[in-house]
């Protein structure tokens, strides 16, 4: 009975395991945040990142809402400059299931398990997203954020990912004093 009690909760964490985008962030402590007020993209940074322009402007495009949420406002003149830099590296799950056919208790070697063996092999993409803040006077960096999920090839839902990642990240600035 026990069991059937733990099987929805097993799923839901494995459902959620998978769409979900861990954030990390890290910070100059020595720094007020507060007077910060204007942003700008760092050109020379974002047009080294090797990624598809069409990904770029969704990461970009992305940076611009959630900035603009948070009350900043775009200039030529800006307080900090936002750069992104993106790894991605292909992640290979083998996964084997044997139906445990046989008798007894206890572990050891079973002569039926290798008729109900089964064994997949699946590959995923694991991206990184990192947005990196830099004081625009000092071209010092004072924050950076960084996300890391699984992408999608689905066109359909790269703006959707996307946006997960960049408000995920974001959404850890400005950093809490302690």
């Amino acid at each position: 009975m026990k069991t059937f009690k733990l099987v929805p909760i097993f799923l839901l964490l494995i459902l959620t395991s998978c769409s979900t985008v861990s954030v990390y962030s890290d910070y100059d402590k020595n720094v007020d945040f507060t007077p910060y007020k204007t942003y700008a993209f760092f050109k020379p940074g974002i047009d080294k990142v090797e990624i598809s322009d069409l990904d770029k402007r969704r990461i970009l495009r992305a940076i611009d809402e959630q900035m603009l949420a948070k009350g900043f406002t775009k200039s030529d003149n800006p307080d900090v400059l936002v750069n992104i830099f993106t790894k991605a590296r292909e992640q290979v799950n083998v996964n084997q299931f044997s139906a445990g056919w046989g008798y007894g208790w206890g572990w050891g070697w079973n002569p039926y398990m290798m008729y109900g063996g089964q064994t997949t092999v699946s590959t995923s993409t694991e991206g990184t997203l990192y947005i990196d803040l830099i004081d625009a006077k000092k071209k010092e960096m004072i924050w950076q954020g960084e996300g890391i999920g699984t992408l999608t090839k689905n066109v359909d839902k790269k703006d959707e990912k996307v946006t997960e990642f960049v408000s995920k990240i974001l959404a850890q600035y400005p950093p809490l004093k302690k």
